[in-house]
């Protein structure tokens, strides 16, 4: 028999509040319908929003509270944005459900009222961009090494009333949280591989429940989408298989076509200067696979030095 009440803990910014009434939605308008309740989780990233992400662990830093309240019985789903999950599992806690996924582009916003650009050429010289990501820094400074590249915390809008007080020339955002806020309109240009690879998962949503919630686990396993899933699992494969945290400077890019997955990956040092690429196509049943063998590419063309450098 099917749950008849769950309750989703989610942190309390507007996207991921955004984030947990999809589930929500999604969920009351599944066939046998449960009434949903909402629990609003504090993090440590979000009641922290000067110090820079890799400050707080390679992991966990907007996930490890809402990931407690499940386990602790304050909740009986957790959702999060799959990019912020780490690989590995909790002891206790499973993932349950990658529902459809969203664009998983960058985008550059630019100050109100400044015409689009249609590459990242078209920065000035010189021109300061906001991002806390290790990846698109590393990204951007390979394209472009004149940039001057500065951290940036806070929700969406925070960022964006930064960008518009005069603080950056650019800030660098996900597509997918700026259409899910409505804030379309900001995009400037959204950034195409392989001029930028975004993050492992980036763009889904990931499901948490405890391993032994069974009414949970039957309920939210009918919001999965196979293809996406298949995707997000050889990214996060070879993200595993780095042994390397959600904010290094790692890209992934994954297509499938009929059965056959194909998986870009890109691994940088910090400042830009190095970019080592590798792919892998194969069946995507074999998921994990082809994510452990592109990161073993990643290794052999240096990775692993690259590594220990950064």
């Amino acid at each position: 028999m099917l749950s008849t009440n769950i309750r989703i803990a989610t942190r309390t910014s507007s996207l991921a509040l955004w984030q947990a009434e999809y589930i929500a939605d999604r969920l009351c308008r599944s066939p046998s319908a449960p009434a949903v309740e909402l629990i609003h989780i504090k993090t440590r990233g979000d009641e922290d929003q000067t110090s820079p992400l890799r400050g707080f662990g390679s992991t966990g830093a907007f996930t490890r509270e809402v990931q407690r309240a499940v386990l602790e019985g304050e909740a009986d789903v957790a959702v999060h944005s799959l990019k912020d999950l780490p690989t590995e599992s909790v002891q206790g806690l499973c993932l349950a459900c990658v529902p459809d996924r969203a664009s998983r582009l960058d985008a550059i916003v630019l100050p109100r009222g400044q015409e689009p650009i249609s590459s990242i050429s078209d920065l000035p010289v010189a021109a300061t961009i906001g991002t806390g990501s290790l990846r698109r820094r590393a990204q951007l400074l390979h394209r472009r090494p004149d940039l001057t590249v500065k951290d940036i915390r806070g929700n969406v809008d925070t960022r964006i009333r930064k960008l518009d007080d005069g603080d950056y020339d650019a800030v660098i955002l996900a597509e997918a949280g700026l259409r899910r806020l409505g804030l379309q309109e900001r995009i400037s240009l959204a950034l195409s591989p392989p001029e930028m690879l975004p993050a492992v998962g980036q763009g889904a949503l990931g499901v948490e429940c405890r391993v032994d919630d069974s009414g949970s686990l039957k309920q939210v396993s009918l919001l999965t989408d196979e293809a996406t899933l298949h995707s997000v699992t050889a990214e996060r494969s070879l993200l595993r298989a780095l042994g390397i945290g959600c904010h290094a400077p790692l890209g992934a890019w994954t297509e499938i076509d009929g059965r056959q997955l194909t998986l870009r990956g890109v691994l940088l040092s910090v400042d830009g200067s190095i970019r080592l690429e590798a792919d892998e196509t194969g069946d995507y049943d074999d998921a994990e696979r082809i994510g452990r063998n592109v990161a073993q590419q990643l290794f052999g063309a240096g990775g692993d030095t690259l590594l220990e450098v950064d």
